[in-house]
């Protein structure tokens, strides 16, 4: 795949280095666009230097539920690493910044660094598919039906006709980053092994929030 002026089309083509920014319920998927505003001193140093460098960044959850570390909030094993396609200004101290996904990486280790922020020595290896579009059929009408009523019943609203002419790939990976799940739904839906597998854990996370009621309980 091509983000910005590279293009990135195996695990060689990865630093096994990388800056990760942690934030719960945020998910980056592979050749999918995240928006960021970054105001925190220390991301904002991140993000100059990751500028300055190759620009690529990891995104990943904190695992709330394992005991902190001297750095921060422990962290889930599985992110995804994005590169810096977009980069503003806004001059009252902010960025405003566009990842667009490479690939998903597991964690091996936290690397002590002098910077502010926190780096990871990752591998990419379990998820070499990601380099590449598979073209994987899903069952759109499934999925349609069921993120539909889901939005209805959420009082959401998406742009329908972009929906209807969005790929697949486009339309699993839209629908997963912008929902609103929880953390643990989100980390379920970017280790899903594969886009047919990302689909059906959509359907069911969309169908159990519907049974559930909006508030909750169990709809009887």
């Amino acid at each position: 795949m091509k983000a910005g002026n590279c293009s990135y089309g195996c695990a060689s083509d990865m630093p096994t280095v990388i800056p990760v920014f942690p934030l719960p319920a945020a998910l980056l998927l592979p050749r999918s666009d995240m928006p960021l505003c970054i105001f925190e001193p220390r991301y904002v140093a991140m993000i100059d230097d990751a500028v300055a460098s190759n620009r690529i960044i990891g995104m990943v959850q904190p695992d709330e539920a394992a005991q902190a570390c001297a750095r921060g909030p422990a962290l889930r094993d599985v992110g995804c690493a994005g590169r810096i396609v977009s980069f503003a200004e806004t001059g009252d101290g902010r960025y405003m910044v566009t990842l667009t996904g490479i690939a998903r990486f597991r964690i091996l280790g936290e690397v002590a660094e002098s910077a502010p922020y926190r780096c990871c020595r990752i591998t990419v290896e379990p998820f070499l598919a990601d380099f590449h579009s598979t073209g994987e059929k899903i069952d759109r009408d499934a999925l349609l039906r069921a993120f539909r009523a889901y939005l209805v019943a959420h009082d959401l609203d998406t742009d329908w006709e972009s929906v209807g002419r969005a790929s697949s790939e486009t339309l699993v990976n839209a629908l997963a980053m912008m929902a609103p799940f929880a953390p643990a739904e989100k980390q379920a839906l970017l280790e899903a092994p594969d886009l047919r597998a990302r689909a059906e854990t959509l359907v069911a996370i969309a169908e159990m929030s519907l049974a559930n009621g909006p508030d909750g309980q169990r709809l009887q």
